[in-house]
C-alpha cells in the first residue's frame, strides 16, 4: 500500500467510498429533516452537502491527464461549473432556510406561536445517532489513510467530516431542547448552521480549487534533475506536474532504468519520489519504466491514460 500504484487505487477507493455513503447520509439527513420539521437539521444537511463536493472535488485532482500529453492551463469547464453549481446551491437553499427561520421567528413574536412546529420523536434521534457513528467512522478512516499514505486530501475530507459529526451532534442537542420546549433553539441554530456553511464553502473552494490547476507545478528540467541524481536513472522524459507546492503536487514521468538495474526499478522509483517530496513537500508521483527500445523516440508523446500506471499505455512499459 505504499507504493505509487497501490497508494492511488487505495486514495481513490477510500474517498470513492467515502462520496457515496455521504451522499447516502445527506438523503437519509434531509429526509429526518422533512419528517421533523427541523430547520436546523435541515441546515446541516447544507454541511454534508458540502463535504460530499469536497471529496468528489479530491477525487477529480487525482483524475488521468489527457491522453495527448498536451498542456493545459486554469481549471477545466467541469470544475468551474461544478463550483459555481455549489455556490448556487448553497446560496438558494441558505437564502430559503434564512426565510423561513425569519418567519418562525415573526410568528413567536407576533403570534406566540410557531408557523410551523417542530415534531422531535424518539425514532429521528435514533436515526442521527446512526448517521454519527458513521460519518465518525469514515473521518477515523480517512484520517489514518492519510497518515499512512502522506495524503493531505484525504486529511482534509477527515476535518470536514470530524467537523459534519460536530456539527450533527449539536443540531441533535438542539433537537434534545425543542423537545423540552424550547421552541427557539431550532430557529436559532438554523440561522448560525447557515452562516457557518458560507465560511465552510469558502474554505473548501480554497482548498480544493488550487489543486485542481492544470498548469505546470515544478519546472521539467528541475525534475529531471533530481531523477537523474538517482543511481540506475539514464535518462527521463515526457515529465509533466501539476498542482500547489507545499500543499500537494501530481507528477508523472517516464525513465530509462540501465538494463543491468531493471529488477531495481521499483526501488528506483520509491528514491526519486522520496528526493521530490523531501524538496517539494506532499506529492504523488506516477512512474513508467521504458527500456532502450521502446523509449528511443523521446519526441513523441505515449498515449498514457493512466496516472497510476494501472495501464500500459505502450504494452511494453511498467508503471510504479
Amino acid at each position: 500500500m505504499t507504493d505509487g500504484k497501490n497508494r492511488t487505487q487505495v486514495v481513490r477507493l477510500i474517498l470513492f467510498t467515502s462520496l457515496w455513503l455521504m451522499l447516502l447520509i445527506l438523503s437519509v439527513k434531509v429526509s429526518a429533516a422533512w419528517t421533523a420539521r427541523s430547520l436546523s437539521l435541515m441546515a446541516e444537511s447544507l454541511h454534508t452537502l458540502l463535504t460530499s463536493v469536497s471529496t468528489f472535488l479530491s477525487l477529480l485532482t487525482i483524475k488521468a491527464y489527457r491522453p495527448n500529453g498536451s498542456s493545459i492551463y486554469g481549471q477545466g469547464k467541469r470544475e468551474v461549473v461544478i463550483t459555481f453549481l455549489l455556490i448556487a446551491v448553497l446560496g438558494f437553499t441558505g437564502l430559503s432556510l434564512l426565510s423561513m427561520s425569519a418567519q418562525q421567528i415573526i410568528g413567536v413574536i407576533l403570534e406566540k406561536t410557531l408557523t410551523f412546529s417542530v415534531r422531535v420523536s424518539w425514532p429521528v434521534m435514533q436515526v442521527l445517532g446512526v448517521l454519527v457513528i458513521t460519518s465518525l467512522g469514515i473521518a477515523i478512516l480517512g484520517l489514518y489513510q492519510g497518515r499512512v499514505l502522506s495524503h493531505p486530501s484525504l486529511r482534509f475530507n477527515a476535518g470536514q467530516l470530524f467537523k459534519d459529526v460536530f456539527l450533527t451532534l449539536l443540531v441533535a442537542g438542539g433537537l434534545v431542547g425543542v423537545w423540552w420546549g424550547l421552541v427557539w433553539l431550532d430557529v436559532l441554530l438554523a440561522i448560525v448552521l447557515v452562516l457557518l456553511a458560507a465560511a465552510s464553502c469558502w474554505q473548501i473552494v480554497n482548498w480544493q480549487f488550487p489543486l485542481m490547476v492544470e498548469q505546470t507545478a515544478i519546472a521539467p528540467e528541475v525534475l529531471a534533475q533530481i531523477a537523474r541524481q538517482v543511481g540506475g536513472v539514464t535518462h527521463c522524459y515526457h515529465i509533466r506536474s501539476r498542482g500547489l507546492v507545499g500543499r500537494f503536487v501530481y507528477v508523472q514521468m517516464n525513465l530509462i532504468v540501465h538494463p543491468d538495474l531493471a529488477g531495481l526499478a521499483p526501488l528506483i522509483a520509491e528514491r526519486i519520489e522520496a528526493a521530490i517530496r523531501e524538496r517539494y513537500g506532499p506529492v504523488q508521483v506516477t512512474f513508467f519504466i521504458d527500456d532502450d527500445i521502446a523509449a528511443a523516440d523521446f519526441s513523441k508523446a505515449p498515449p498514457v491514460t493512466e496516472v497510476n500506471g494501472k495501464n500500459d499505455p505502450m504494452g511494453e512499459r511498467e508503471g510504479y
